[in-house]
Formats: C-alpha cells, structure tokens, sequence
C-alpha cells in the first residue's frame, strides 16, 4: 500500500484525494495547475523566509537548488533501492541545502526511485522530486505514449517513491511515433503536432489527478519542445497544464549538443519560461579530476584551461565546471550525480561559483577549440 508523506504541519490533512485536491485548489489557470498550498515542497514564496540559494523553476512555483542532485548511480552506489549508503547519501544532500533530486524509472529498473523515497523518507515536505517515463516498456521495446500507458507509469513510479505525488514528470526521451536521433523513430519531417497535443492531454490528466505537479520533456527535438510550447499557449486550452520544463545534456564539452542547446532550445526556454535542468556537468566524468586523457586528446586543451581558471580562483576543476554551466541564465539547475559526500559538496559549491567575465571567455575558445578538433576528428574517420 503506497506510504503518504506528511503534510506540512499549516494544513489539515485532508480524508482523500478528492478532498484533498479540492481543498488545493486543483481547477487549473490558464497557465499552469493552480499552486497546491498543501503540497507546497519548496519553501514558501516569501523572499524573506525563503533560502537565498534557491531559485525559481521556470513558470512553476517550485523553488529549487542550483544542484539538482541525481539518483543514476553506476560506480559506487547501488541501483538496487536498498543501499543503506545511497539512503545516507540522499539525506545528506538535504543536510547541506539540496532540495532538488532527480531520478528515472529506467534507473535499476526503478531501483533509482525506491532508493530516493527511502532517502527522502520522513523529509518529502523539504524536497522537489522529478522523475522520468521512459520511452519502452519493461520488456525494453519502444511504446507510444498514451493517458493508459502514462498513468501506470506514473502510478509505478509513485509506489516506488512512496509518494502521493511527483513535483515534475518528464517523458524521458521521444516515443516510437516521436521523431528523434533513435534508429526506432519515424523521420523528422513528419508531423506531430496532433501526437503532441495527445501526449499533452495525458500529462494535464495527471496534473488534475493530483498524481503530478507539473509536466516536461527530456532529450527531445526543439520541434517537439516548440509545439509543445505552441499547444500551451493556445486560448482553447485555457485552464489546462502546459509544458513547465526540460532536461537535457549540456556542459562545457558537449560537442554539437552545445550548439544545439545554445541555438535552438535556449530561445525556447526563453519563449515558453521552461525550467531547464542540465545534466552531466562534468562531461559523463570525463571531466572528473583523476581521469585524465590520453596525450594528444580533444580533452588536454579545455581541462588545461579549466585547471587553470580554478588555480586563479582558488576553487576545483568541478567546480569551475558547474559553474559555467550555471553561467548562462536559461539553465535552472545543473544536474550531477556524484556518489560519495564529498563530491556532492564539491559540486554544490560550483553553485555559488560566478566566473568573472574574462575566464568565461577563455572557457569558450577552449570550448570551441574542442569542437573544432571533434569535428575535424569526426571528418577524418
């Protein structure tokens, strides 16, 4: 039976569901879900009881940590949902000020989110919990996306975490009808429109369940996130939910996924207030102090310059990491995994890092000059 989180101590805890929303103001402004003051997870929007380091979601009313802290462990951590040490983890992330946790039921085979509700366990009030449906069943093949496929999904996941509610539901990447960069999808040019109001349709009949908060995307095309967008802002779809945010690939060594991000979903972001949660700071860890390349890498140039800028500042190479991607306003959160205490603290410190003006322009020659030479590397193969 799903385990129900405590409500915060200013409201009465309702007898169901039905009441409960009903007590929230569930019925939706043309905007977005109108806010659950029962389920508020951040803290309230007075500025002056609210933390400093927190920011502001997007359109939502969701505060989070510039550190959004990931549950995809793969080298020290376990997957399986049970390791004591992940638990301990989790909560000291809320220990130090992290508020955001991010998680995917393609993690372990959910192993991920029933790690996260056993850290979160008796602190559901002090936290922002997003999580993903991946784009397959469990038997590993591609689905469509339907309101049937979506809510058992989320229903799963909700079990999993031992929680009444998820903050923000992302599709972790496109569908077998959505066109993407996987052999299994249709080409680009088809159209989606009608494909993506349905997929919106089922998302916004989460939202008035009251199973999620609020809706987004994870690894998709700038046309999807667009007509998404589009669909939002629609006057017929006035009182219902609409795309709150993204999560995607984006660091200092992301290749063409940088100008990607750069050119076509920033002005996005831009267009439609979207939250942006970017992961992989650090490169996948080919960034990680320890894990140096080979002589003669792509990879010598930008972690010299990276290297240098923390000496100048007196900070580490994660850090400096973090930071810059945080230097750019469309980006929420920067969204890590690291496994161990330290490392954790070590990326949430990158959080209150500004880079001064000028290492931000030698960063991006650096940058850039990596991406001339995998391109150049590319070419050559």
């Amino acid at each position: 039976m799903l385990k129900r989180h405590p409500f915060p101590p200013q409201v009465d805890r309702p007898t169901d569901r039905r009441t409960f929303l009903k007590a929230c103001g569930a019925a939706a402004g043309s905007m977005v879900l109108a806010p659950l003051s029962g389920c508020q997870q951040a803290p309230p929007p007075d500025s002056a009881s609210r933390p400093s380091h927190l920011v502001q979601f997007g359109h939502t009313d969701l505060w989070v940590s510039r550190h959004c802290q990931g549950t995809a462990f793969r080298r020290h951590l376990s997957r399986e949902g049970g390791d004591a040490e992940a638990h301990k983890l989790i909560r000291h992330c809320i220990d130090i000020g992290i508020n955001f946790f991010d998680s995917s039921e393609a993690y372990g085979h959910g192993g991920s989110e029933t790690a996260l509700g056993h850290g979160v366990a008796g602190r559901r009030s002090e936290v922002v919990i997003a999580t993903k449906a991946a784009a397959s069943g469990a038997d590993g093949k591609p689905l469509v996306f339907t309101q049937e496929i979506l809510t058992q999904k989320c229903e799963a996941s909700l079990n999993r975490l031992q929680t009444d509610y998820i903050d923000i539901y992302l599709l972790h990447g496109a569908d077998k009808l959505t066109p993407s960069d996987e052999q299994y999808s249709p080409p680009h040019d088809i159209p989606t429109l009608e494909h993506m109001e349905e997929i919106a349709d089922a998302l916004d009949s989460l939202v008035h369940s009251g199973k999620i908060r609020y809706w987004g995307v994870s690894n998709h095309l700038a046309r999807q996130v667009d007509e998404l967008i589009e669909i939002g802002m629609r006057p017929d779809r006035s009182g219902k939910s609409r795309l709150a945010g993204l999560q995607d690939y984006y660091n200092i060594v992301s290749g063409p996924r940088r100008d990607f991000m750069s050119q076509e979903l920033f002005p996005l972001i831009r267009k439609g207030n979207l939250g942006l949660m970017a992961f992989s700071p650090l490169g996948e860890g080919r960034l990680v102090p320890g894990r140096e390349p080979e002589e003669g890498s792509p990879l010598v140039g930008v972690i010299q310059e990276l290297d240098r800028v923390a000496e100048e500042l007196g900070v580490s190479r994660p850090q400096v990491c973090v930071a810059w991607v945080l230097s750019h306003p469309e980006v929420t959160s920067a969204l890590s995994g690291g496994e161990k205490p330290e490392h954790v603290e070590d990326n949430f410190k990158g959080t209150k890092l500004t880079l001064p003006a000028e290492a931000l322009t030698r960063l991006k020659a650096a940058s850039d000059t990596y991406n001339e030479l995998m391109a150049k590397a590319k070419t050559e193969d």
